[in-house]
C-alpha cells in the first residue's frame, strides 16, 4: 500500500506544481494585455511582492507602467519614473536635480547617496520602511550632505537631522515656497492679503487665441434649445435637453454631437456613430490641459495607465458607502449635461469623501466665504471651495504663447508634503507666515482650519535675521 500512497502524493504534488506554474505564466502573460479585465487584474495582484505607496497604489496593477521587463536595469526604471515625473520636477525647479549628483565636485557625496536614481530613495513594495511621500530612507538622510549645516547656519545648531522636513521647513525636491529670498519678500504680511481672492477663469476671453480649441466648429455663441442636434440617434428627453440648454456648453455653442460623436465623424451626423456615454476623451477636444491634469491626478491616473476607472472603494481615504463602486470620470463631478462648475466645486467632493477634513468643511471659515459670496457680500473670486485649494486655478502658458487661467485637475499634486500648497494656493488669500504655520498644524488641517494655528515655524524669522545680519556686515 505504501508505494501507491507515495504515488498519489507525488501525483498531487505534480498537479499542484503544474497548476501553480500555469497560474504564474497566466499572470505574467496578462501584464501585456492593454485592456485588462477582472481576471487579468486578479492574476496580477498575485504577483505583487508587497503594498505600494500612496502615490502609486492605484496603478500598482499596471505593472508595465514602472517595469519595462522582468529584469529591468536601474536605467530602465529611471526612464519610467521620468516619463511621469520629470515634467513636474522641472516645473518645480527641482532642488536636487540629477545634474547635482553627476557633478564631479559632489562625487564623494554621491558615493554615499546615489540620488541620480529615484529608486535610491523611493523603493516600492516595501510598506514596512515606506514613509511619507514614498520615502524609503531613514529620516536623517540629509546628514550625508549637510552634516556641517550648523557651521554654515548657526540658527540650525542643535536641530536633529530627522526634523528637516518637519513643519514645512524643507522639501527635498520643491522648495519654491521656502527659498530665503521668497521668505524675506513675504515677511510682515499678516493673516490675510490686502485683497484676498483667487484667479478668475478666463477661457471665454482667450478662446479665439487658443490653437487647440475647435473655435471654427464651435464658436462661442449661445445656442437655442432646439439646436441640440441630437437627431434620432439619441432618445428625446425633455429634462436632458433642458439641462443642456441651461449649461455653459449651450452658452458656448457646444451641442450634443460635440460630445456624443467622434471628432472625425462630426461633419456627417446622418451616418455618424453616436456614443451613448462619452468619457474623458470627448472632453479632450476642448479641454485638453484639464483632461491631462485629470489623468495625472488621483482620480484619473488609473485610466491613463490602461486600467479600469478608479472607484471610491479603491481609495485609502474614508469614502461614503453609497458611492463605493461608482467609476470616476469627468461627469462624476461635472454631471452629464448641466456641467455646473459650482456644484462640482463642493457638492461633488462631499458626495464621495468622508474623511474628517471634508466633513468639517461646512463649519469652516472657508465655507462661510461661499455663503457670503452667494449673498453678494464679497466677490465670487473670494469664495473658497474644496476646488479652490485642491483643484487650484493656475497661470498656464499655452503653446500659442497665450497665458490663461487653468483649473488644475491633478488634485493630488499639492497634498504631500502639505507645504507645497502654500505658494500655489494659500498665498492668494493669506500671508506666507500664516499659511506655513497653518499647514504645519496637523490637527488644524484635519479640522479644516477652524481657528488660528497653534504652531509657529520660525523659517521666515530665521531668513529675515540672516538678511539683517548680511546687511549689517555690508555696512
Amino acid at each position: 500500500m505504501r508505494p501507491k500512497t507515495n504515488l498519489r502524493w507525488w501525483g498531487l504534488w505534480l498537479a499542484m506544481s503544474l497548476a501553480l506554474a500555469a497560474t504564474v505564466y497566466a499572470a505574467i502573460d496578462s501584464i501585456d494585455n492593454p485592456r485588462p479585465g477582472a481576471v487579468d487584474l486578479l492574476l496580477r495582484s498575485w504577483l505583487l511582492p508587497g503594498e505600494t505607496s500612496h502615490g502609486h497604489y492605484q496603478i500598482e496593477l499596471a505593472c508595465n507602467g514602472c517595469h519595462s521587463g522582468a529584469f529591468p536595469s536601474r536605467d530602465d526604471v529611471q526612464a519610467k519614473c521620468e516619463s511621469c515625473h520629470a515634467k513636474d520636477l522641472k516645473a518645480a525647479d527641482d532642488s536636487h536635480p540629477r545634474a547635482k549628483f553627476t557633478d564631479p565636485r559632489n562625487a564623494e557625496r554621491a558615493a554615499l547617496l546615489d540620488a541620480t536614481y529615484c529608486v535610491t530613495c523611493h523603493v516600492e513594495h516595501k510598506p514596512d520602511i515606506t514613509l511619507r511621500a514614498g520615502l524609503t530612507l531613514p529620516r536623517d538622510y540629509c546628514v550625508i550632505c549637510h552634516k556641517d549645516i550648523a557651521e554654515e547656519r548657526p540658527s540650525h545648531d542643535g536641530m536633529a537631522f530627522t526634523t528637516c522636513t518637519d513643519a514645512g521647513c524643507h522639501n527635498y525636491h520643491d522648495n519654491t515656497a521656502l527659498y530665503e529670498d521668497f521668505l524675506v519678500k513675504h515677511a510682515g504680511v499678516g493673516r490675510l492679503q490686502a485683497d484676498p481672492q483667487v484667479r478668475a477663469r478666463d477661457l471665454r476671453a482667450v478662446i479665439e487665441e487658443l490653437g487647440d480649441y475647435p473655435f471654427e466648429t464651435y464658436p462661442p455663441a449661445p445656442l437655442a434649445a432646439d439646436a441640440a442636434d441630437a437627431g434620432s440617434a439619441l432618445p428625446a428627453d425633455a429634462a436632458i435637453h433642458a439641462e443642456w440648454a441651461a449649461s455653459s456648453h449651450a452658452a458656448a455653442g457646444v451641442n450634443c454631437s460635440a460630445c456624443h460623436v467622434p471628432v472625425v465623424q462630426q461633419g456627417a451626423l446622418a451616418t455618424a456613430q453616436w456614443i451613448a456615454r462619452p468619457d474623458h476623451r470627448a472632453c479632450t477636444q476642448c479641454h485638453g490641459p484639464e483632461v491631462e491634469g485629470f489623468l495625472a491626478g488621483l482620480h484619473g491616473m488609473r485610466l491613463k495607465s490602461g486600467l479600469p476607472a478608479m472607484t471610491p472603494a479603491e481609495a485609502r481615504r474614508p469614502m461614503k458607502a453609497d458611492r463605493r463602486h461608482d467609476a470616476l470620470g469627468c461627469t462624476s463631478c461635472h454631471g452629464s449635461h448641466r456641467f455646473d462648475a459650482r456644484q462640482a466645486a463642493v457638492d461633488a467632493c462631499v458626495s464621495c469623501h468622508a474623511d474628517a477634513h471634508t466633513r468639517a468643511y461646512f463649519d469652516s471659515p472657508h465655507a462661510r466665504t461661499v455663503a457670503a459670496a452667494a449673498r453678494g457680500e464679497i466677490a465670487p473670486e473670494a469664495a473658497v471651495t474644496c476646488a479652490t485649494c485642491h483643484l487650484p486655478r493656475l497661470a498656464h502658458d499655452t503653446p500659442d504663447y497665450v497665458r490663461r487661467t487653468l483649473v488644475s485637475h491633478a488634485q493630488g499634486a499639492n497634498l504631500n508634503p502639505p507645504i507645497k500648497m502654500a505658494r500655489q494656493v494659500c498665498l492668494d488669500c493669506h500671508g506666507l507666515g500664516f499659511a506655513i504655520d497653518a499647514l504645519a498644524d496637523a490637527p488644524l488641517r484635519a479640522a479644516n482650519f477652524p481657528a488660528a494655528p497653534r504652531v509657529h515655524v520660525p523659517s521666515i524669522d530665521m531668513a529675515v535675521a540672516r538678511e539683517h545680519a548680511a546687511r549689517a556686515e555690508d555696512e
